[in-house]
């Protein structure tokens, strides 16, 4: 039996979404605005409607704990606000300030990704507020997203009917057409399978579309990483697209970059070709700070390109140096370095992670004996 408590009618204009958190109810609208409304009695929050959307706000969510609510909106923002005060704490702006369309946090409440119309999506830092990863889908608005209940892995879905899994780490994992006119939603069971046939690390997924389909499907972290480990096909630069020198330069800290790229249609091929005096005369870049950093990441993929063909796995290299290490220490970033090298880099660039970009949360660093084990084993392999 349903019965009918309650109607809101507050909006102006045509109500988007709605979301819920364990006291709260929170709606966005064409309108430009969100508002918040207590579950004890439905009435509207005194600090509600939140307004600084400039246009149309398409979604709206909770973090899990329910003291951050993320909307997002035409005008290229995601905006973070304070549930308790109804305060900004902050505004995200998508990468090339594309309209986005969807916004969800982690479970963990570590990650939020935002979906943008030009088919970026960006995985944002939640104690930090700054920007971790992004990626892109070749085609359509991002329109759905939905993460795996133990947070190792999101799905999103565009409008042109492709469904994408993506892992923690923004590595595009596995893609593929399953809706034919659009897919409209999606989004996990809670609980995984346990039964013999798929045992405890498969999730139930569910998709829907334009086609009048519900799809239901089955994910799993380890076999879409052995299926497709990394989201850079990083031996065959050349052959990168657009798109994928887009999603290189965000992973590089140079998402400011990516509008100027795609307007001089900077592919793989044209991305290693690049001279200092390309960046100046053409693509006017003026920062010669900005200039030196691409160059030397340009560098630093080529090595990268060499180490791989020569057969050195990727993970054996430090990321400072790319050669081969012989004392991987792991930093609170999460990330195995030379010790030498890691400790010269926190030297003179104080607490920033070499990889993100982020400060680091502490100096410590751990030998990782487990690393230098493998690579001690590879190199008695390979140097007899």
């Amino acid at each position: 039996m349903v019965t009918l408590i309650h109607t809101l009618a507050d909006h102006g204009d045509d109500v988007n979404c709605c979301a819920f958190s364990s006291s709260l109810l929170a709606t966005c609208s064409l309108d430009k605005t969100i508002r918040l409304y207590s579950l004890n009695d439905f009435n509207e929050l005194p600090y509600s409607p939140l307004k600084v959307h400039t246009y149309a706000v398409h979604c709206c969510c909770f973090s899990p704990s329910g003291h951050i609510l993320a909307s997002c909106s035409t005008d290229g923002t995601t905006v973070l606000w304070n549930t308790q005060t109804g305060h900004i704490l902050a505004v995200l702006n998508q990468p090339n300030g594309s309209p986005v369309r969807i916004c969800k946090f982690s479970p963990d409440s570590m990650y939020l990704v935002s979906g943008a119309a030009d088919g970026s999506v960006v995985s944002w830092n939640m104690q930090t507020y700054k920007l971790f990863r992004c990626g892109s889908v070749k085609d359509g608005s991002l329109v759905a997203c939905a993460f795996c209940p133990n947070g190792s892995h999101f799905v999103t879905g565009s409008s042109c009917g492709d469904l994408t899994v993506w892992d923690d780490k923004m590595r595009c994992l596995h893609s593929e057409k399953a809706h034919d006119l659009g897919i409209t939603c999606c989004d996990f069971s809670s609980q995984p399978i346990s039964d013999d046939d798929y045992g405890p690390q498969f999730f139930r997924m569910a998709s829907c579309g334009q086609d009048c389909q519900i799809k239901l499907w089955v994910t799993t972290l380890s076999d879409l990483s052995a299926d497709k480990p990394e989201h850079e096909p990083k031996q065959f630069i050349e052959t990168w697209s657009e798109e994928e020198v887009s999603s290189w330069l965000c992973a590089q800290g140079l998402e400011d970059l990516v509008s100027i790229f795609k307007m001089n249609n900077i592919d793989g091929k044209e991305l290693l070709n690049l001279t200092k005096e390309s960046l100046t005369d053409d693509l006017k870049i003026e920062s010669l700070g900005l200039r030196s950093k691409v160059l030397r990441k340009i560098e630093e993929l080529k090595v990268k390109v060499k180490s791989l063909s020569s057969g050195i796995p990727d993970e054996f290299l430090c990321p400072i140096t790319r050669e081969l290490m012989k004392e991987p220490v792991i930093a609170s970033d999460g990330y195995s370095y030379e010790k030498e090298a890691i400790e010269n880099w926190i030297t003179k660039k104080k607490r920033t992670s070499p990889m993100t970009n982020l400060v680091l949360p502490s100096l410590v660093l751990t030998p990782n004996r487990t690393l230098k084990m493998a690579i001690n084993r590879w190199l008695e392999t390979h140097q007899k």
